[in-house]
């Protein structure tokens, strides 16, 4: 029987060696977008896979590499899969990080550093869980493979091909992935999905070149206004998409899901307070609802014309538009884009629409025999019941295990809720650091009973 204390004190024994071990990471630019340090960080990250047991090896890819590790024991027992990445977004705006943010200082408890909660410190977290294990009960219960690649933080572009190359070597049971931030009421949270995401821009131009906007004001029109226009035409001002055939094939909730977004708790003053928007008025049941079974469409950037200090005087020749949807289970990208340019053109046949990314939504069926099993590991480490969520509103790449690789895949979050992932000050809690290397041993143990 899996001894609790024990797992507990070999992590408190070793709490300063586990930081030491994640600075190290932290340390380490490995911004994907402009490859900075990724295959410096890559070294660092196989290092640590090969020092708690994993063989490993190196694929490389037209982007950034993918390491693949496997710690293999009894081809009887159950193998798990464990997912992360080791690149993270850039820092900017630097002037608003109160120390560098590739220097981990701890302060109030909290490591702050780019990539500290997403997602150095949640992989790392559960590699020394590995490790942990290893240390207290000698052999693994269960296989164990480890896929960590270097870009999530852009689509995860090669991912797919990878998976779809090495159906049999990542072969498994079930896929556990440690990424997102953890419930606002701090109990423990478990994800059985993810949404998907369509990104796309739309750009119009009308004449050649800006122009003086008093000598040809009235006689050229402006882009920016034709923009918003046909914006308008896309979306009603309660939300509710426009667009032909945006809400077809939507996989209705299950009467499970339905019952675990009612018992979810929701404090929304404590959630107004951490996501910066007193103005919030909603119910839980709408606030989990809207998050987890509903697709969005959001306008992240608009340009036009002279954005600068002062005012320059003109008609701007071009206008664009930056917009990235969140899609549920079954919509499917593809068919969504094709549908927005069937909607853009039929107003502006002249307008350009670009395709800029896209990911598949997923979810698994809470009652899988193996997702129950792993449960019961993280409820016997946090000593009480985990909250699950059908979905996390963000993206990942679930999809590649449960569509290409047909795995049972779960996400349980590590990181605080308030963890500014993606933002300056990005932090991780040193508490949820080191429960995250107690959750993993916990889950290895509960997955690898018969």
């Amino acid at each position: 029987m899996l001894s609790i204390p024990a797992i507990d004190d070999i992590v408190a024994k070793q709490t300063d060696d586990s930081l030491a071990t994640l600075f190290k990471l932290l340390r380490q630019e490995s911004i994907s977008t402009q490859n900075k340090g990724m295959r410096e960080c890559a070294a660092l990250m196989r290092a640590l896979m090969e020092e708690v047991g994993a063989r490993t090896e190196r694929f490389e890819t037209e982007g950034h590499p993918i390491l693949y590790g496997e710690l293999l024991t009894d081809k009887h027992a159950p193998t798990l899969l464990i997912y992360g990445h080791y690149d993270v977004q850039p820092p900017d705006p630097l002037s608003e990080w109160e120390t560098p943010p590739f220097e981990p200082t701890v302060r109030d408890g909290r490591i702050f550093a780019r990539g500290a909660g997403d997602n150095k410190g949640q992989i790392v977290a559960q590699l020394l869980g590995i490790k942990t294990y290893q240390e207290a009960f000698g052999a693994l219960p269960v296989n164990i493979k480890i896929v960590i690649e270097g870009e999530e933080e852009m689509g995860s572009i090669h991912l797919p091909d990878f998976v779809q190359s090495n159906k049999e070597l990542l072969q498994a049971d079930l896929v556990y992935t440690a990424d997102g931030p953890s419930h606002d009421s701090g109990s423990p949270l478990v994800l059985l999905g993810v949404r998907g995401i369509l990104s796309f821009e739309i750009e119009l131009q009308n004449a050649e070149f800006d122009n003086h906007s008093g000598n040809t004001g009235n006689i050229v029109p402006n882009p920016a206004w034709d923009l918003m226009e046909l914006l308008q035409t896309m979306r009603s001002t309660d939300g509710r998409v426009l667009i032909e055939g945006f809400y077809d094939n939507i996989r209705p909730a299950s009467a499970e899901e339905e019952q675990l977004l009612a018992t979810l708790p929701f404090e929304k003053d404590s959630v107004a307070q951490k996501i910066g928007y007193p103005h919030l008025d909603i119910d839980g049941k709408s606030y989990y609802r809207k998050l987890a079974l509903e697709p969005t469409f959001n306008i992240c950037g608009l340009k036009s014309g002279y954005l600068e200090d002062g005012i320059k005087t003109i008609i701007p020749s071009k206008a664009s538009v930056k917009i990235d949807a969140r899609l549920v289970v079954d919509q499917d990208p593809k068919d969504i884009f094709e549908k927005v340019t069937a909607h853009v053109k039929a107003r502006r046949p002249d307008a350009k629409v670009t395709f800029l990314g896209a990911m598949e939504p997923s979810r698994t069926p809470v009652e899988t025999a193996i997702v129950q099993k792993a449960l019961k590991g993280i409820s016997a480490c946090f000593n009480e019941e985990p909250l699950i969520q059908p979905s996390l509103g963000g993206s990942l790449p679930d999809y590649v295990w449960t569509k290409l690789l047909h795995a049972p895949s779960l996400l349980v979050p590590y990181a605080n809720f308030d963890q500014r992932n993606h933002s300056p000050n990005e932090n991780l809690a040193i508490r949820h650091f080191l429960n995250g290397i107690r959750c993993t041993a916990h889950v290895i143990h509960a997955v690898g009973q018969k």
